[in-house]
C-alpha cells in the first residue's frame, strides 16, 4: 500500500489517547513531529471512552474525517469499565470493517503500558491479547506499547510507577513521551515516506 508523505492520521481512543491528566500527551507530540513532515494528526479521543463509544461515534469521529491512517487506542478504559473482552474485540473488529468499507485506511492497533500491580496487569493483558489477535486476523499493524514500555523500564532501571500518574491507569508526561517514541517507530516502519 503506497501512501504519500502528507497524510492524515486520526487517533481514536479513550483516556490515555486523550492525554488525560497531562498537559502534553503523546497525540500532541505526534502532532508536532508529523506537522514538520507535512502530515496532520487529529485526535478524537476522550476521557473514559470505551470501544462502545468508538462504535457509537464512528460517523462523527472517524468516517467524517476520512483519515489515511487510523490509530485505535482503546483497552484500558474497557478493562476497568467492565466491558467484556469478547465485546471489546467485536467492537474493534466492527470499527475496522466499517473504516475499510468506507475509505480503507492503514490501521494501527495500540496496546498501552504495563502495570506494577499484577492484578491490574492481568486485567489489561486480556485486552492487549485481543488487540494482537485482531491485528493478525484482520491484517492491521500492531503497536505493542506494553512491550516497548517494559523494555524502556528495564533499560532505564525504572518501574511503571515512575511513568504514570497517581492513578496508575494514566501515563505521566514522561510516559507519554515513551508512547510517542514507540508509535513514531511503528509509523516509520510501516510508512518509510514519513521518516
Amino acid at each position: 500500500m503506497s501512501r504519500r508523505s502528507n497524510m492524515k492520521l486520526l487517533i481514536r481512543g479513550g483516556s490515555i489517547a486523550a492525554g488525560y491528566g497531562v498537559t502534553k500527551g503523546y497525540a500532541d507530540i505526534l502532532k508536532e513531529r508529523l506537522a514538520a513532515k507535512g502530515s496532520e494528526v487529529i485526535n478524537r479521543s476522550r476521557y473514559r471512552e470505551t470501544s462502545f463509544d468508538g462504535i457509537e461515534t464512528f460517523e462523527e469521529d472517524i468516517a467524517s474525517i476520512v483519515p489515511d491512517i487510523l490509530l485505535l487506542h482503546f483497552g484500558v478504559d474497557d478493562a476497568f469499565g467492565y466491558v467484556y473482552r469478547s465485546e471489546f474485540q467485536e467492537n474493534i473488529v466492527q470499527v475496522i470493517r466499517r473504516a475499510r468499507a468506507l475509505f480503507n485506511p492503514l490501521i494501527f492497533l495500540a496496546t498501552a503500558h504495563t502495570f506494577d500491580n499484577p492484578h491490574d496487569m492481568a486485567a489489561v493483558d486480556i485486552f492487549y491479547r485481543s488487540l494482537r489477535i485482531v491485528a493478525v486476523d484482520l491484517n492491521c499493524k500492531s503497536i505493542s506499547l506494553d512491550r516497548y514500555w517494559a523494555g524502556y523500564l528495564a533499560n532505564n532501571c525504572l518501574i511503571s510507577a515512575d511513568l504514570v500518574l497517581s492513578d496508575c491507569r494514566y501515563p505521566n508526561e514522561k510516559g507519554h513521551e515513551v508512547f510517542a517514541q514507540a508509535i513514531m517507530k511503528a509509523l516509520y516502519r510501516a510508512l518509510p515516506a514519513l521518516a
